[in-house]
This record gives structure tokens, C-alpha cells and sequence, in this order.
């Protein structure tokens, strides 16, 4: 139904205000009381899609990637849709526009989108109050620094966020990785990484002794963009650092081979979707096998069936997520993918 009606009718209209369209129908439905009629239609509801991972227990291993619900309006919604977690942000400490419109593209032929969205939020406060009605769902909080911030300031937003959002979400992703926001990858090089993580890891110790809970898992979102070398450091940043894990990758600046007009390809920004599916795989099979599986990945990029989340939990992830397969191929998507998972047990 949402391949054959809905989406043809969503994919007429400007990329942005479709998605706060879809918002607010979302929440139309929910306040109807239709959120059971849509847990009926696509959770699939079997303890054999547990999975404990960083310490966290997930019903299932389908999370929705950060990016999409940005200011933490609808993550017990998409839990309606199936979703084992929902991943909000990136966030900042102040509010901010993001970059100017026009600033999200679909390119249908190859089946992806390019975002140059540049952190649009309404800043961590405001999510925090937003995170107040969570009732259900396994929440991950994707932390980043403002745009005006420089970066020998980094450490200071990212501490913001970390501080704010202790108390409200299962774990942290810190990104470094978004190509939307100036001079925000440079902080993947080693040494700034290094102790930007050291310094969030002791932070977590001192605000779990303060507030009598555990330490929340620290997660590390990376590019797909780097180097054979650079995963490597990478392995031994999380080594160093001891932080919980990574989710490889986020959106990538190649341009390779897509089908779509040259123009609209050459859009400055982040693309994701089938075009990363190959290279997003690679890289957590790289980080997999070259760190003996010393920590848990969860898989995000260019999944469009339940084949492309097996293939990435075949090659290392523990946990996988969606964001443009979940545009492009609706709810049901979810559905099939933890269907086929159960079909693996069998």
C-alpha cells in the first residue's frame, strides 16, 4: 500500500515539507488512538528478536537511525511502526536553523536522498522535555556541536549534551562524522578524538556516581568515507578509549556511479541510501574482522530489503538501522526484516 499509493503522492512534493507533513499526520493518527492498529499490522512481536547489546536489552534489532527524528517528537510513535529503538538527534546545545533551503534531495533512479541539513534543532533542552513522555521504547541520544562552535570548543557542546540527556536516554552516539556542519570530520582524526572520548568517558563515571545510575554505553558514528588506515586507528581509539561501540557509517560525500541527473547528483551534502549498501558494508565487516569482534556495531546505510540487514548482521553488526530504505520502502520493511531474521533461526 505505501509503495503503490502513499509514496508516489508524498514524492511529488518538496523532500522537507513532506517529512513535517508526515509528522504531523503521524501524530493526527497516534492522538485517534490508531497506534495499536499499527502495532498489529507491523510489530513483530517474538522473544527470539532480543538482543542485549552494550548492556542495553532491544525487543528487536530494526532501530530508526538518528537524522529523522531529530527534536524527540515521535520516537514512542515509531515504535507503532516496529521499530526496536529509535535513535533522536544529532542534537546541540542551542537551538539552530541548519543551512539555508533548499537542503534535502531525492534522487529517485538511485533510490537515495542528499542532506545538507547542517544539525537543524531545536536544541538538547528541548529534547530533554521531550523525552519526559517517553514510555516504551529504547531511546539513543546522537550528540553534536553548534555550528558557530569552534572546534577547539567541541568538547564543551558535546559535554553539554552528554550532561543533559544523562538522565533521559539507553545510550550515546557522539558524531563527528556529518559532512553538513564545517571542519566537523577533522575531529575524527586521531588525537582530538581520542580525548574528546576520554573526556565523555569520564564524565559518564562522575555523573553515574552523582545520580546513583549506571554509566550509559558511549557509541562513535564514523564516516564511510575513511581509509583502510583510518579504521584501523579507529579500532584503536575504542580500545583506548573503552568506549561501547561504533555505527558505521553515516552519509558519504562520493558521488560514484549514480543513475540520477548530473545536477541533482553534484548537490552538495551527505548521500544515503542504496548507493551506500555496499561500501557501509564493508566497512563494518573491516572493523569486524580486523578487531576480532572486540565490540558491537550497529549497521546503518543503504538498507532497502530484509537481504541488505542480513547481509550487514552477517558481516559484523549486531544491530542495524534505517533511515532512506525506510522512506523509500515504508513500515513494512521492519516487518520483513525482523521476519526474516526469525526465518534465519528456523
Amino acid at each position: 500500500m505505501y509503495k503503490i499509493l502513499i509514496r508516489p503522492v508524498l514524492f511529488l512534493f518538496d523532500p522537507e515539507a513532506v517529512h513535517h507533513f508526515t509528522f504531523r499526520a503521524i501524530k493526527f493518527f497516534s492522538r485517534l488512538g490508531l497506534g495499536g492498529i499499527f502495532r498489529n499490522i507491523f510489530v513483530v512481536d517474538d522473544p527470539r528478536l532480543e538482543r542485549e547489546v552494550f548492556g542495553v536489552r532491544f525487543i528487536n534489532p530494526v532501530g530508526l537511525a538518528a537524522g529523522f527524528d531529530k527534536d524527540a517528537k515521535l520516537y514512542n510513535e515509531f515504535s507503532d511502526f516496529g521499530f526496536g529503538f529509535v535513535e533522536i538527534g544529532t542534537v546541540t546545545p542551542k537551538p539552530q536553523s541548519g543551512n539555508p533551503k533548499k537542503r534535502l534531495f531525492r534522487l529517485k533512479d538511485d533510490k537515495a536522498i542528499i542532506n545538507r541539513m547542517g544539525f537543524n534543532n531545536k536544541g538538547v533542552f528541548e529534547a530533554v522535555e521531550q523525552l519526559k513522555k517517553r514510555h516504551r521504547v529504547i531511546v539513543g541520544g546522537n550528540i553534536g556541536k553548534n555550528k558557530v562552535t569552534p572546534n577547539e570548543d567541541a568538547l564543551k557542546d558535546y559535554l553539554i549534551c552528554f550532561e543533559a540527556l544523562f538522565e533521559h536516554v539507553d545510550y550515546f552516539v557522539v558524531n563527528v562524522s556529518s559532512p553538513n556542519t564545517p571542519g566537523l570530520r577533522e575531529l575524527q582524526d586521531r588525537e582530538p578524538l581520542t580525548n574528546l572520548l576520554k573526556k565523555l568517558k569520564s564524565q559518564n563515571k562522575k555523573l553515574a556516581k552523582s545520580t546513583k545510575r549506571k554509566e550509559k554505553p558511549i557509541l562513535l558514528k564514523i564516516a564511510p568515507d575513511l581509509t583502510d588506515d583510518q579504521l584501523l586507528d579507529i579500532i584503536e581509539i575504542v580500545a583506548d578509549t573503552k568506549i561501547e561501540g561504533v555505527i558505521a557509517t553515516n552519509t558519504t560525500i562520493e558521488r560514484k556511479d549514480l543513475k540520477s541527473h548530473l545536477t541533482l547528483s553534484e548537490e552538495a551534502g551527505g548521500l544515503s541510501g542504496r548507493p551506500l549498501t555496499n561500501r557501509s558494508t564493508e566497512v563494518i565487516r573491516f572493523l569486524a574482522d580486523n578487531s576480532r569482534k572486540a565490540f558491537p556495531i550497529i549497521g546503518v546505510g543503504g538498507i532497502h530489503s530484509e537481504a541488505d540487514a542480513l547481509e550487514k548482521l552477517e558481516a559484523g553488526a549486531d544491530l542495524v538501522q534505517l533511515y532512506t530504505g525506510f522512506i523509500y520502502e515504508g513500515p513494512a520493511l521492519i516487518k520483513k526484516i525482523n521476519k526474516a531474521i526469525l526465518a534465519k533461526m528456523d
